[in-house]
């Protein structure tokens, strides 16, 4: 990663200044680094064998960045595509923003105090999102109806509407000025509403954080399509519990599907 990281920096030009950043279970590496012309960027490295090229992570962030001018997202520069040693590399240049992330993780652990013009400003944008037209997908229906009775315990609803979403929305892909929305390698559909229920549901172990996300976002949240979005949700975080990823979030996430109508979880079901 290092070493393909270098030739991407390499190949588009740019010098690489910041320390590395390493995403989940080592899949992505960013730098900040600068360019002659657009100055100040971030270069950020995927990867994925050649054999197993994500359909959905990929090009999530150039097709965003194409569909919705209108949503504050980083400005992207640049994409180099590669190969070596059995491994597809996908390096893509953005703008560097000086604004810091509202958690390091994307579980929230500390209270946020953001302002009112902070709110507005999301829901805009997840108003955009949800407008715009896509065939990516993020939540398949194939999956809901295996991870509703085995991490739920109910079967998926046979009808639910599906929009544009940003598929990856929580703390550490919100920054404390805007919000600006990080990270769009998952942008596709999703039930209406998944965006808002996947940003309460990372932000159940703090409660003060948790109501204001419930009070800003209730017209996503307090409907019938909500409810499939927060089950969703619930659904989502327990399969990665079960896998490793946020086990302290299992207590409240029982809570939270309880809440949408669900009879039972089942975070560690084989």
């Amino acid at each position: 990663m290092v070493a393909a990281h270098h030739r991407a920096a390499t190949r588009l030009d740019v010098t690489v200044t910041g320390p590395a950043s390493w995403g989940w279970n080592g899949r992505t590496l960013g730098r900040r680094a600068h360019h002659r012309e657009h100055g100040d960027c971030w270069l950020r490295l995927d990867s994925a064998p050649v054999a197993r090229r994500p359909d959905v992570l990929w090009e999530g962030t150039s097709v965003a960045w194409t569909a919705l001018p209108g949503v504050p997202q980083p400005r992207l520069y640049a994409v180099d595509e590669s190969s070596a040693d059995g491994m597809l590399y996908r390096a893509e240049l953005a703008a560097y923003l000086s604004s810091p992330v509202c958690s390091a993780f994307p579980v929230l652990r500390t209270p946020l105090d953001l302002p009112d013009r902070w709110w507005a400003s999301l829901r805009d944008s997840l108003t955009l999102v949800s407008a715009a037209r896509t065939d990516r997908p993020t939540v398949r229906r194939q999956w809901l109806d295996r991870a509703f009775p085995r991490f739920l315990g109910l079967p998926a609803p046979r009808h639910m509407e599906f929009t544009a979403a940003h598929g990856d929305l929580h703390w550490s892909n919100l920054t404390h000025r805007g919000p600006v929305l990080l990270d769009w390698e998952a942008y596709g559909t999703a039930p209406r509403g998944y965006d808002a229920a996947l940003l309460l549901a990372y932000s159940l172990l703090v409660p003060q954080t948790a109501a204001r996300v419930r009070a800003e976002l209730a017209h996503l949240l307090d409907t019938p399509a909500g409810r499939i979005a927060r089950l969703t949700a619930a659904a989502e975080l327990l399969q990665n519990a079960s896998r490793g990823d946020h086990p302290e979030l299992i207590p409240k996430l029982g809570e939270f599907a309880a809440e949408a109508g669900a009879p039972a979880v089942y975070p560690v079901a084989s």
